[in-house]
């Protein structure tokens, strides 16, 4: 039977729901805003049909931006805090460091400078750098300030967290500048003494994550998850909208299937993954990591019309979405390396199956996501439609009794991450989760 395809294709329950977070405004981790996006998912939760939607709140390290300035020579330069940057006044010699590659932090004196760097890694270079790892190579090797320069034109600046779970604001002050003006402050200034000023408001706040659930009462289930956080500087549509509309969308035509699931489902949007993965960590902790069959967690959905699973070694995942694929003659990319970031990586990185799902992209980094233009309208609702037909039947696959996910052992996991070439970066960051 195929009506409920034709059902999700005339579907706005997403695209609606889509629309009423980004204009919320700011949906920063901790913030007011966050919390309105939560309540509007779980009350959309609640309207399509799922039992026992609910908020789970829980403590975070709140960061509120003020002003932030670079001050050269005679010149102020354009910039914004990175989220969790202290908040602090550095001067030093600025040193552009290109890529921002580990052999560069290496062979280069960053004692007391104030240390730039991309946001994108070379062609040859053979793995991501993320964002923090370049920041806590800076900080080993003495600089006192961070500059994160967009590898985008567009004068679009970037944002994105520093600091740790054990230590959550940063060391030294950081912020993002567009393309345009890290190309000017290594024309003009590299080598020379610059300021940077971070100003931020650090105190004690709260986020929360969204739990709804629909099919059969098992021990067993599957997440389907998002976040609902998003930086405070845009509306978050991409990064991450899109996904929790997703959520609610698939909560929406499994409703209408619930007699098709065998295993039950779990829809969880988390909070606070923008500033180090908080609301999946907390609940990944608390859970019964035996009951879990297998994480489908959205995050970067509908930016393209392809979709992409990373599925991390786990063989089911991949199999399944191969399957799908087959069966309506549509694209699903699969990777099976790891991808140690968002929500499914708590869940993941003990061994519990775990799908990345996202779009695949043509460009290196995140596009307009973590800028000013992470804006609605560069999403297509037909795209939501479509990818929400396909991780549809995914999930009712999954769900299949006779469909088993093998969970791994963490240190296969752990192994995979040294192969890979992760491990580095990881221990950089704090974010191993293994005790050597």
């Amino acid at each position: 039977m195929t009506a409920w395809i034709g059902s999700i294709f005339e579907s706005d329950v997403g695209w609606t729901h889509l629309e009423s977070l980004v204009d919320i405004g700011n949906r920063m981790a901790g913030s007011e805003g966050e919390r309105e996006a939560a309540e509007l998912t779980r009350d959309a939760l609640a309207d399509v049909g799922a039992r026992n939607a609910h908020l789970e709140p829980f403590e975070i390290q709140g960061w509120t931006r003020g002003d932030s300035a670079i001050t050269a020579g005679d010149t102020t330069q354009d910039c914004i805090a990175l989220p969790r940057s202290p908040d602090d006044r550095v001067t030093g010699p600025l040193i552009d460091l290109g890529y921002g590659l580990p052999a560069d932090f290496e062979a280069t004196d960053l004692e007391g400078a104030i240390v730039m760097v991309r946001s994108d890694v070379p062609d040859y270079y053979d793995r991501y750098l993320h964002r923090r790892e370049k920041y806590y190579h800076a900080v080993e090797n003495g600089a006192v300030g961070f500059i994160y320069r967009n590898h985008v034109e567009g004068c679009l600046p970037p944002t994105g967290s520093v600091g740790t779970d054990a230590s959550p604001v940063g060391e030294i002050p950081a912020v993002g500048v567009s393309s345009e003006v890290g190309a000017r402050l290594a024309r003009r200034f590299d080598g020379e003494s610059i300021t940077l000023a971070v100003e931020a408001d650090i105190h004690t706040a709260e986020s929360q994550n969204v739990h709804a659930e629909l099919g059969p009462d098992t021990d067993e289930r599957i997440l389907v998850t998002s976040h609902v956080d998003a930086h405070d500087i845009a509306e978050g549509a991409m990064d991450n909208g899109a996904g929790t509309a997703m959520v609610v969308e698939l909560a929406n035509a499994l409703a209408a299937r619930e007699d098709d699931l065998e295993t039950r489902v779990e829809f969880v949007a988390f909070g606070a993954e923008e500033v180090g993965l908080v609301g999946s960590t907390r609940y990944a902790e608390a859970a019964d990591i035996d009951a879990i069959k297998a994480v489908v967690n959205n995050d970067g959905v509908v930016n393209d019309r392809t979709l992409e699973l990373v599925t991390h070694g786990f063989d089911a995942l991949e199999e399944v979405a191969n399957e799908i694929a087959e069966r309506y003659d549509h694209p699903i990319e699969t990777v099976p390396t790891l991808g140690p970031h968002s929500d499914h990586w708590p869940f993941v990185a003990e061994g519990i199956p775990g799908c990345y799902v996202r779009s695949v992209s043509e460009g290196a980094g995140r596009g307009w996501g973590h800028t000013f233009a992470d804006t609605i309208e560069k999403l297509e609702s037909r795209t939501l439609r479509e990818q929400a037909i396909l991780l549809t039947a995914y999930i009712v696959a999954l769900a299949r009794e006779d469909v088993t996910v093998a969970h791994r052992a963490s240190d296969a996991i752990a192994a995979d991450l040294e192969a890979q070439d992760l491990a580095e970066g990881m221990k950089i960051t704090g974010d191993w989760p293994y005790d050597d």
